[in-house]
């Protein structure tokens, strides 16, 4: 059985995209999650509604042990499936001035998106390698690629990804394995939910928020054979 992981995939982006590549691409989608298990069960009862296969897969991705404990033990019981697709989309924000910002405030948010990239890559790496074929795919942001106000922890986590794809993609292109970053812009979601969208929406080309249904349509795409020759 082909599979997919898809991390931080209970909601909003991450959710879209599990549900996309589940129904275009008949992957059995791995849906993680960190606490919020009601959610990752809607997410499964989504794919399924629309006749794919999904189950929920609790870990923190900041985690190392506990990654590679739930990574370890998935595998044992499902001895003939091998997750050929990896999307880190795990990630939080919390902005304030960089002056008083708390140490906390910055280890979790790189942890979990920039530490998180690592643990769950790393983990499925030589598996991947054997394989010989394979799509990851880093869900980033605008703030990594032009720095952000009050956002230097998220910018730093979120630039550090970017630079991790540029130079993962080098490294492993010749098994066929792809390391592609989407770095969306407003999204319509629960973490821009309270953001001024009339004020923002300006510094937008299309004149909107976007939304995930449109980014999960890109990363569909990136995890297709259609994109083989696209990577880093």
């Amino acid at each position: 059985m082909k599979c997919a992981l898809v991390t931080g995939g209970s909601r909003g982006i991450g959710r879209e995209i599990a549900i996309t590549i589940a129904k275009d691409h008949n992957y059995h989608v791995l849906v993680n999650y960190a606490s919020n298990s009601a959610a990752a069960d809607e997410t499964v009862r989504l794919i399924k509604e629309n006749g794919g296969s999904a189950e929920p897969l609790p870990f923190r991705v900041e985690n190392k042990e506990a990654v590679t404990t739930a990574l370890n033990k998935w595998h044992e019981n499902n001895p003939e499936s091998i997750i050929e697709v990896i999307i880190n989309n795990a990630g939080i924000t919390k902005d304030g001035l960089f002056a008083l910002m708390e140490e906390e405030a910055w280890d979790s948010v790189v942890d979990i998106s920039l530490k998180g990239f690592y643990n769950v890559t790393q983990s499925l790496m030589q598996k991947l390698l054997r394989h010989r074929y394979g799509r990851i795919v880093n869900i980033v942001s605008l703030s990594g690629t032009k720095g952000n106000p009050g956002q230097v922890n998220y910018s730093a986590a979120k630039g550090g990804m970017i630079a991790a794809t540029k130079a993962l993609g080098q490294e492993i292109a010749k098994r066929k394995i792809t390391v592609n970053a989407v770095a969306p812009g407003f999204i319509t979601t629960d973490m821009t939910k309270d953001l001024p969208v009339d004020d923002l929406k300006k510094l937008v080309p299309a004149n909107r928020f976007g939304e995930a249904q449109e980014v999960a349509d890109l990363v569909s795409f990136l995890v297709s054979d259609k994109a083989g020759y696209i990577t880093g």
